[in-house]
C-alpha cells in the first residue's frame, strides 16, 4: 500500500432514498461516525467527511445515485475510503464512485440490529464483489475491540484485511458419497434441461445490484426472466372484486391467523389494507399463470409503494403450499395445492435458490417451504440448553407460515412501519419453529455463479428473549432464531456476499447434511459453483 503521510481517509454514508428513513436513522449514524473517529484518531488517522450535513433535508446521507456521483467528483481517488454504515441503505447510490476509486476501500458497520446497518453493508459488500471492486469489511459494537482495531490497523497500514476462512471448502475439494451426488446431478440436469421461468415484477429493487443476476449467467441455469411491470399488477388487481378478496381473508381467520387492525390508516393497519393484499395475491397468481411462470417475485419498494399496501403479506401466502385457492378469471384452480416460489424484493439470486429448494426437497419427500431473511444481528445467548452465538434472521416478507411454530395459528398481519411503508399493509410475523436447517446464498463472483452453503438449527429462545431481541430491531417482522454449525459471527460477515440468508427447514439433522450435500450436487449441475461452509459432513462417513 502506498504511505499516506498526511494519514487522512475519506468517509461516505450511503443512505435510504426515503427521507423518512433517514430522518429515522440519522442520528444512529452520528454516534457510529463519532465512535469511528475516535478509533481512527487512536491510531494516528484523521477523517474528512465527504459531503456535508444537509440543512434542509435534516440528515447528511447520500440519498440518490446522481448525489453519488456529484460528491465522487470532489473525493481524490487516490486517498484511502471508508463506507460507513448504521442504516439500510441502497448501494447504487455510492456503486458508481466506488467503481473508479484507486485507494483502499473499508466498509464499516456498527454491530447494532436497531436499524438495518450490518443488512446495509452486506448488500454493498455483495454488489462490490459482482462489480469486481476491491474492498475490505469491519464491523463492531462500539469500535474499541480488539478485532475491530486490529483489522483497522492492518487496513491502514497494507490497505487489506485478511479474515478467516477457513471454515470454506470447495465442492470438488470434499468427498461428496457418489449416491447423494447421482440424486442431485440428475434432478439439477432436468431443471436445467427443461427450463423454467422466473417472472421479475420490475428489476433493481432499491439499488440491490448484487440481486440482479446477467440474463447469460441465468440462461446457463435452464431459467429465464418473464419481465413484468409492477403497473400491470396493480391493474390486474383493480379486476379482482371485493367478494374475491373477501374469501381469500375469510380463509385465513379460519386458520386461526390474526390481524391486528385499527381505524388510523396512516399508523395501524386497516381491514381495507388487508383486502388490498388479498386482491394483489389473487392478481400475482393470475399473472403468473398468464405467462407460465414457476417463480415470481415482487419489487414494491419503488412504484407499488407509492399505489398500494405492501406485498409482504402475499409473498408469505405465495411461499406456503397451504395457502388461500385462487382461481382464474374463468374458474381454474391456480397451483392446485403448491407453493408458488417468491423472492422478497426481486432478489434474483434468492429466486434461483427458491425454485431449485422447493422442487428438490418434494423430490426428497421434505417440505419444500423455504424463503430468505436478512442477516439482521445476533448475540451469544446462554441458557434453556443453548451456549452459542444465536442469529436474529429477519424478513419484512416471503416467510411462509409452515415455517412458525403453530403455523398460521401463530401468525399475524401487524402494520409495516411508516418510515418504510407509508401507504401501510401488514406483516406475516410469526417466531420459527426449532428444527434442523439447510442454508444458503447464491451471489455472482468474477462474472460467474456462485453458492455458499452450510447447515445449522432455528433454535427456540425464552419468550422474553424473542421479545428483547424484536423491539431491538423490527417488531412487526417474522423472526427466525439461528445457530450455524461450525461458521463464527466474524467468519459468517467477512464471506457473506449479500444482506439475505436462504434457508429451508429438514426432517432431521442427519437429512440436514444429506439433503446440503444433494443439493450442491444440482447447483453444481447447473453450472453453479458451490462452496461448503463450516460443519457438513462432507465425507458422507455418518450420514451417507
Amino acid at each position: 500500500m502506498t504511505t499516506y503521510t498526511e494519514k487522512q481517509v475519506y468517509l461516505v454514508c450511503s443512505g435510504d432514498l426515503r427521507l423518512s428513513a433517514n430522518l429515522s436513522c440519522w442520528a444512529a449514524q452520528v454516534e457510529m461516525e463519532d465512535l469511528l473517529g475516535k478509533a481512527l484518531n487512536a491510531q494516528g488517522w484523521t477523517v474528512k467527511r465527504a459531503h456535508a450535513y444537509d440543512e434542509k433535508k435534516k440528515h447528511g446521507f447520500i440519498d440518490s445515485q446522481r448525489m453519488g456521483i456529484e460528491v465522487f467528483k470532489a473525493i481524490d481517488p487516490n486517498v484511502p475510503l471508508i463506507v460507513a454504515e448504521s442504516v439500510w441503505q441502497y448501494s447504487h447510490h455510492v456503486l458508481a464512485g466506488l467503481t473508479t476509486h484507486k485507494a483502499p476501500i473499508l466498509t464499516v458497520a456498527n454491530w447494532s440490529g436497531q436499524w438495518p446497518g450490518l443488512v446495509g453493508m452486506l448488500n454493498l459488500n455483495g454488489s462490490l464483489t459482482k462489480a469486481e471492486v476491491n474492498y475490505s469489511s469491519l464491523w463492531s459494537e462500539d469500535f474499541s475491540d480488539d478485532f475491530f482495531n486490529k483489522g483497522l490497523a492492518e487496513w491502514l497500514s497494507t490497505g487489506k484485511i485478511t479474515h478467516d476462512a477457513s471454515h470454506v471448502k470447495a465442492f470438488n475439494a470434499v468427498n461428496i458419497p457418489p449416491a447423494d451426488e447421482a440424486v442431485g446431478r440428475k434432478f439439477g440436469g432436468i431443471l436445467r434441461d427443461n427450463k423454467a421461468i422466473m417472472g421479475v415484477f420490475d428489476e433493481g429493487c432499491m439499488g440491490m445490484f448484487n440481486a440482479i443476476v446477467p440474463d447469460d449467467l441465468l440462461h446457463k441455469t435452464g431459467i429465464f426472466k418473464e419481465r413484468l411491470s409492477q403497473s400491470a399488477l396493480y391493474a390486474k388487481m383493480r379486476t379482482v372484486t371485493e367478494q374475491e378478496a373477501e374469501k381469500v381473508l375469510e380463509w385465513l381467520l379460519q386458520k386461526g391467523m390474526t390481524f391486528k387492525w385499527g381505524t388510523e390508516s396512516l399508523t395501524e393497519l386497516t381491514r381495507e389494507q388487508t383486502l388490498d393484499q388479498c386482491k394483489m395475491y389473487i392478481a400475482a397468481m393470475r399473472m403468473a399463470d398468464d405467462f407460465g411462470c414457476d417463480t415470481i417475485g415482487i419489487q414494491y419498494q419503488q412504484g407499488l409503494k407509492d399505489l398500494t399496501a405492501t406485498s409482504d403479506l402475499v409473498e408469505g401466502l405465495l411461499n406456503n403450499q397451504d395457502r388461500p385457492p385462487v382461481f382464474s378469471e374463468s374458474g381454474k384452480e391456480l397451483y392446485a395445492n403448491e407453493a408458488l416460489p417468491h423472492f422478497n424484493e426481486v432478489d434474483e439470486c434468492a429466486g434461483i435458490d427458491a425454485l431449485v429448494t422447493y422442487h428438490l426437497w418434494k423430490e426428497l419427500g421434505m417440505p419444500g417451504e423455504n424463503t430468505l431473511h436478512d442477516i439482521r444481528w445476533g448475540e451469544h445467548f446462554k441458557g434453556d440448553g443453548i451456549d452459542d452465538f444465536v442469529w436474529l434472521f429477519l424478513i419484512s416478507g416471503a416467510a411462509p407460515p409452515a415455517h412458525f411454530i403453530n403455523g398460521y395459528a401463530g401468525a399475524s398481519s401487524e402494520r409495516q412501519p411508516p418510515m418504510f411503508f407509508h401507504l401501510g399493509g401488514g406483516s406475516l410475523k410469526g417466531i420459527s419453529k426449532p428444527g434442523s436447517l439447510v442454508w444458503s446464498r447464491i451471489y455472482i463472483q468474477n462474472n460467474a455463479l456462485h453458492c455458499d452453503l452450510g447447515v445449522g438449527d432455528a433454535v427456540f429462545l425464552p419468550a422474553e428473549e424473542t421479545e428483547r431481541r424484536w423491539q431491538n430491531t423490527t417488531p412487526q417482522w417474522p423472526i427466525m432464531h439461528a445457530t450455524l454449525s461450525g461458521v463464527s459471527r466474524d467468519q459468517m460477515m467477512a464471506r457473506h456476499q449479500a444482506n439475505h440468508i436462504h434457508v429451508v427447514y429438514t426432517t432431521d439433522e442427519a437429512s440436514s447434511h444429506k439433503a446440503c450435500r444433494i443439493k450442491a450436487a444440482a447447483l453444481e449441475e447447473m453450472g453453479i459453483t458451490v462452496h461448503f461452509c463450516g460443519d457438513v459432513d462432507h465425507e458422507g462417513k455418518k450420514y451417507a
